[in-house]
């Protein structure tokens, strides 16, 4: 068997949602990689989907109107994803 999972090479059918991590609920004014964000994906796979497509993670500028495909850095991430609850278990 392939990695399709069919032994003809056929792909198999999968869903996923489009939704952006600042999207997500969040006590501090947008979502981030914070709990939400894995209670979140395990909607999804309690809902059988397979993807959770985000949008860019690039950190953002005003001049491009806060839009995530008109970023400063195309290897930086966005900081203010990063989630204050979990940051703080780290220290």
């Amino acid at each position: 068997m392939g990695q399709s999972g069919h032994t003809d090479g056929t792909k198999k059918r999968a869903s996923g949602i489009l939704l952006y991590i600042s999207s997500l609920p969040s006590k501090y004014g947008i979502g981030d990689f914070g709990p939400q964000a894995y209670e979140f994906a395990d909607f999804l796979v309690r809902a059988g989907q397979r993807y959770w497509q985000i949008l860019p993670i690039n950190q953002i500028g005003q001049k491009g109107n806060f839009s995530p495909y008109n970023c400063l850095s195309a290897f930086a991430g966005n900081s203010l994803l990063i989630s204050p609850e979990l940051l703080v278990h780290e220290f």
